[in-house]
Formats: structure tokens, C-alpha cells, sequence
């Protein structure tokens, strides 16, 4: 038994502490908005120019000017505040976000990370990744640890296009949890039913102890 997107979404947002701004990337991350701890007050932003970002709305709510970074709906709070993407961008160049939560394709025992691009697909651009990763003082990947072919997407080195070198801190999957350090990764957690083993034997990426 390994977590659903659901229970990577709670998990990462267990790594959120009080008083941060944090940006939340497409996929598996907007879920985070929906599992922020009791008492834990953060703020979320989006690329696009909001900040203060509430969790996802039910039916009877939904606002369709109201969205993400993902064209997702979402719902505004009492401080939410909106702005034009320079002023966004200016966020995240200028170190304003504690921590971004993205999700990626592949990523690399140093701390690479590739999610914004696959050779010969269509690709809408590269949002605010490459910005994120190069701003942003703490990065946690959040994705599936392996393909739909059963291969590691936890690498030694990235085979895809990368957004950003060496930047990625805390890597959350469907098996456990792993920390970029010196030589390698290490073994924060297995997600439930999931032994120390199955995770290093479905990782590519070398693993210290």
C-alpha cells in the first residue's frame, strides 16, 4: 500500500510551518491548499498574481475568475491581495517565497529537477518553474516515484530537460519520503505498508545511509 495523490498532498503539506509564503506548482501540489494544518497559518501564492490563495471551492462557490497557476478554481480569502504577473515574478526573483511545492518528471540525486518539458511533445511553456526553483529558498517535489512503465523517475542524473540544478531539498512520492544530502539521497520516511527495501530497490538514484 503506497499514498494516493491525496495522501502526498496532506503529506507535503506537513512540511509547511507558520507565518511562510508559499507557491504551490500544478498537479499533485494544488492539493496541498486543502491539507494545511490546523493552527498553521501560511501564504499561498500563484504565479499568475495572487496571493493568498483559500482551498479548492465546492460546486456552490466556484468564481471562474478566481484560478491558479493551473487554471484551476479556487477561492479567495479575507487578506487575499491581486496583482499583474511582474509584480508576481518580482515575489519569487527577489527570495518574497519561503518554499515552492512542484511537482516533476523526473529528478536527480543532486538535487536536479526536470518537469517542465518532454522532447518531441507539445509544450504550452514553462510557467514559472525555472523561476521557482532559482527563487525560491526551499524546494519539495511531490510525484510519483516511478512511470507508468514501473521506472524510477528518482535518477541518478536527469534524462529530460532541466529546470533547475541542484536546487531540489525534499523529494515527497507515492513510496516515502527522501532528503538531497551529500552523496545521495536519504530515507526520511516510507509512506504506510511500504518497506525501507521496495523504496531502494524502486530508486535509481544512489541512497546513503
Amino acid at each position: 500500500m503506497a499514498w494516493d495523490r491525496n495522501d502526498m498532498a496532506a503529506r507535503a503539506a506537513q512540511e509547511l510551518q507558520d507565518g511562510m509564503y508559499v507557491n504551490l506548482g500544478i498537479g499533485i501540489p494544488t492539493l496541498v491548499a486543502n491539507y494545511i494544518p490546523e493552527g498553521v497559518e501560511v501564504t499561498l501564492q500563484s504565479e499568475n498574481g495572487m496571493l493568498g490563495i483559500g482551498p479548492f471551492p465546492t460546486e456552490d462557490k466556484v468564481d471562474a475568475d478566481l484560478i491558479n497557476a493551473g487554471k484551476q478554481t479556487v477561492t479567495a480569502l479575507p487578506h487575499t491581495s491581486f496583482f499583474d504577473s511582474a509584480q508576481s515574478f518580482a515575489m519569487i526573483r527577489g527570495g518574497k517565497i519561503d518554499m515552492a511545492i512542484l511537482g516533476a518528471m523526473e529528478v536527480a540525486e543532486n538535487g536536479d529537477i526536470a518537469n517542465w518539458m518532454i522532447p518531441k511533445k507539445l509544450v504550452k511553456g514553462m510557467g514559472g518553474a525555472m523561476d521557482l526553483v532559482a527563487g525560491v529558498k526551499h524546494i519539495v517535489v511531490v510525484m510519483d516515484h516511478t512511470n507508468k512503465a514501473g521506472e524510477s523517475k528518482v535518477l541518478k542524473s536527469c534524462t529530460l530537460p532541466l529546470t533547475g540544478k541542484a536546487v531540489v531539498n525534499r523529494i515527497i512520492t507515492n513510496l516515502g519520503v527522501l532528503d538531497v544530502v551529500e552523496g545521495g539521497l536519504k530515507i526520511v520516511e516510507c509512506a504506510p505498508g511500504v518497506t525501507e527495501q521496495e523504496l531502494r530497490d524502486k530508486t535509481e538514484a544512489t541512497i546513503v545511509n
